[in-house]
C-alpha cells in the first residue's frame, strides 16, 4: 500500500453508535493507548501489518496481548474504522464487520 496520508473516520449505525469506539473505551488505558497510536500511523500512511478479509474490509494486525484486531474499509483516502475484536474471536467480528460495510459503505 502506498504511503500518504489518510482521514480516519469511525463509522456509526443507523442509531449514531459506534462499535470500534465502544470497544476500544472497554479497553484498559495502556491498551488503549498502543490502539490509538497504530490508528494514528495510520494517519500517516504507515499501515504495518493488515490484511483483506473480503468484501472490501480489512484486518489491522496488532500483535500483543490476545492479538486485538481493527476492522476497517477505505473510500477514496479515507479509513473507516467499523469494529474491533481479538483472535479468539476473528471470524464472528470479520462476518460482523463484513456485514456493517455492506450496509454502509
Amino acid at each position: 500500500m502506498e504511503v500518504f496520508p489518510r482521514e480516519i473516520e469511525v463509522c456509526q449505525d443507523e442509531s449514531g453508535q459506534e462499535a470500534f469506539r465502544e470497544w476500544l473505551n472497554s479497553l484498559d488505558s495502556k491498551t488503549k493507548a498502543r490502539i490509538i497510536d497504530r490508528i494514528d500511523r495510520m494517519e500517516e500512511g504507515h499501515f504495518g501489518e493488515f490484511n483483506p478479509v473480503g468484501d472490501g474490509v480489512y484486518e489491522l494486525i496488532l500483535d500483543f496481548g490476545p492479538g486485538y484486531r481493527v476492522y476497517f474499509g477505505q473510500i477514496k483516502n479515507a479509513v473507516h474504522l467499523i469494529s474491533g475484536g481479538m483472535k479468539r474471536h476473528q471470524q464472528r467480528d470479520i462476518d460482523s464487520a463484513k456485514r456493517f460495510w455492506k450496509k454502509h459503505d
